[in-house]
């Protein structure tokens, strides 16, 4: 039975190195739909099953009783001429090709400059600082590179550290940012979630942040970008200072940002469609029925 984990791990080279599951299954003489539940379901269930203690017999059944398409004898049958078949096939011309998620990523990089027009300019985010109970403000500047290849976003943390990193904007829905914390070759993910609102040109964004904290353990946030201006001249973006503010010191429109964001017991979610202002009263109106 260790052909099916050696299968397992033959498909899976296949397929990061370009083949589809089509061309993959005419060549073994199989059904895609029967070869791509082996792949995504009977083998991986079958692998997990063996780590865990299980016989390998008892492992196959397990595994085979999550689809209703693959038979266990005609599996078995012709285990030994799929297997060789796999191993004879090669992607072209024996060259491994981009993983296909980095090449999905490398694609989409591209497509968020068209996008980024809506969201170009600084920012200020607020959030929760996670070594005092204070607002935390922090500049972010969003704009295409200068090669409009990819959305680069700068960032100057409340210490007065600079981090660059890349965008993606997808469909006006959902935009993602990504930092490296740390200098290289250290990785510590700095990433950020945004809800895209229904707006053009909208004066904030809103969604979540994922970062290490000082014990390096992984802790959420919710963040508010609020728009500074449509200026990507970084001399204007370094005017704009990070900082911490302490709740006595909170002006009254830093007050609702952090209601908005800091608040105890608070539930991670938001709002997509906002009212036709898209003001500070959408903050409250969104936790105000997200509460209900």
């Amino acid at each position: 039975m260790n052909d099916l984990i050696e299968i397992y791990r033959r498909i899976e080279y296949l397929r990061n190195n370009g083949l589809k599951m089509k061309e993959i299954a005419d060549y073994v003489d199989m059904a895609p739909s029967v070869l791509s539940a082996l792949y995504s379901s009977v083998l991986p269930t079958y692998v997990t099953s063996l780590k865990q203690g299980h016989s390998e017999e008892d492992s196959l059944d397990l595994a085979l009783a999550q689809v209703n398409n693959v038979s266990k004898k005609r599996l078995l049958g012709n285990l030994a001429s799929t297997k060789e078949l796999l191993f004879s096939l090669e992607p072209a011309n024996g060259e491994a090709k981009t993983h296909p998620f980095m090449e999905m990523m490398t694609a989409e990089m591209q497509r968020s400059v068209q996008e980024v027009y809506n969201y170009s300019g600084s920012y200020l985010s607020y959030s929760l600082s996670s070594s005092c109970q204070c607002l935390k403000v922090e500049p972010y500047l969003i704009e295409a590179s200068e090669d409009n290849t990819y959305v680069k976003v700068t960032h100057m943390s409340a210490y007065n550290t600079t981090h660059r990193g890349v965008g993606l904007f997808n469909n006006h829905q959902n935009g993602y940012i990504f930092f490296n914390e740390r200098e290289s070759p250290q990785m510590a993910l700095f990433s950020i979630y945004l809800q895209l609102p229904m707006y053009d040109f909208p004066p904030f964004l809103k969604g979540l942040y994922l970062s290490l904290d000082y014990n390096r353990n992984p802790i959420a946030r919710r963040i508010l970008f609020v728009k500074q201006g449509d200026s990507t001249d970084m001399e204007e973006f370094l005017e704009l200072k990070g900082e911490l503010v302490p709740l006595d010191k909170l002006t009254e429109l830093q007050k609702k940002y952090y209601d908005y964001t800091c608040q105890e017991g608070d539930c991670i979610r938001t709002c997509m469609v906002p009212s036709p202002q898209l003001n500070e009263n959408d903050l409250e109106r969104e936790k105000k029925i997200l509460s209900l």
